[in-house]
């Protein structure tokens, strides 16, 4: 197989991030297939800050391995924290159908820590608040974030205060800036970090509110055309949620995948311009090729709340099924990349079938 390059974007999801730990693992084996770009978010910012810290750590397979070092040690440092002694009790006696995991959720410390979020603000929590979070990424084998490196890394947060994006690039992709990027604002304080354009510290919260992840970074003239998304959040769910629950996580689906599905809208415009031959003379817009690694079936198979209930299992199953997912993707659509997309934007934004 011919060298050849790709610009990554990672969704962010909590522990659903495990999906794109196992995508990006499965890629690593294909030495074929450079990185010149990672767009990342929340999750995906973690995933993608580690992947880039352990590949400029090392040349070649050293530097594969090192990223999957990285990645490792947070997923497993997260599972850990999260290691439930009541949900193994229950695993090991039970299958775990949907029904089941509903109720191995309301023993979970995640379950309960979540509807204390409802009650009690993390700035409540005085000298007593610590983000478990920072303590992952400064542990990392290879802690660099944001060194320079032939692989771009651009992360996404979002500003407390004019609910804009901003995106960290290069030597800006900080421990804080990660950590701001995966900032749930009912979990996490808001992290303070100096903006050079305002000239004051500004605060911020999860970048999966205003891009998740953004795909502009990846326009630059010197990155390639193929953008292949790392989904974790469901792009459709045909069930119509009842239940309070199901309704709140339907909501919270829909909000973290709306940037996401505008910058595609614009992709999807831009790309029927250069069909129809429209674009000529002058500073032509970049046709970028667009490229989905998800597992939708999984995914609608699992609630918003399990993003935040990280137990070692779960993330196996997410880790397991990431790898799947990309390995299908390597197998039915490499000679794609630098060709064609091998997804067709056009189908998303159509309305859906008369009783579908």
């Amino acid at each position: 197989m011919e060298q050849r390059r790709i610009n990554l974007a990672l969704q962010g999801g909590g522990a659903h991030g495990a999906f794109t730990w196992g995508v990006l693992d499965r890629l690593l084996d294909e030495t074929w297939l450079d990185f010149a770009a990672i767009s990342g978010t929340s999750a995906g910012a973690m995933n993608g800050a580690a992947l880039q810290a352990g590949l400029a750590a090392a040349k070649g397979r050293s530097g594969r391995r090192a990223a999957r070092e990285n990645m490792a040690h947070i997923w497993s440092e997260i599972g850990q924290v999260s290691d439930s002694r009541v949900v193994r009790w229950l695993h090991s006696f039970f299958p775990t159908p949907r029904s089941m995991e509903r109720v191995t959720e309301v023993f979970s410390p995640f379950a309960w820590f979540e509807n204390l979020t409802r009650l009690f603000s993390p700035y409540d929590y005085g000298p007593f608040y610590a983000n478990p979070l920072r303590i992952v990424l400064k542990t990392l084998p290879y802690p660099k974030l944001g060194q320079e490196s032939p692989t771009k890394i651009f992360v996404n947060a979002t500003n407390v205060r004019t609910g804009l994006p901003r995106v960290f690039s290069g030597a800006e992709v900080t421990v804080d800036a990660v950590l701001a990027s995966a900032c749930l604002p009912t979990i996490y304080r808001a992290v303070e970090i100096h903006d050079p354009a305002t000239g004051q510290v500004e605060e911020y919260w999860d970048g999966g509110y205003s891009g998740n992840p953004s795909l502009w970074p990846l326009y630059e003239p010197d990155l390639p055309r193929d953008i292949v998304i790392v989904n974790i959040n469901p792009m459709r769910r045909e069930a119509v949620p009842h239940t309070p629950a199901e309704i709140a996580d339907r909501v919270n689906e829909i909000s973290f995948n709306a940037a996401l599905l505008s910058e595609l809208r614009a992709i999807n415009f831009v790309k029927r311009l250069h069909a129809e031959g429209r674009l000529q003379g002058g500073r032509v817009m970049k046709n970028v090729l667009v490229h989905m690694i998800m597992d939708d079936a999984l995914m609608n198979d699992l609630n918003a709340r399990s993003k935040v209930m990280p137990d070692p299992g779960m993330l196996t199953r997410m880790f397991e099924a990431g790898q799947a997912a990309a390995h299908d993707f390597i197998e039915n659509h490499a000679d794609d990349i630098g060709r064609r997309d091998s997804t067709d934007l056009s189908s998303i934004f159509l309305p859906p079938a008369p009783g579908g």
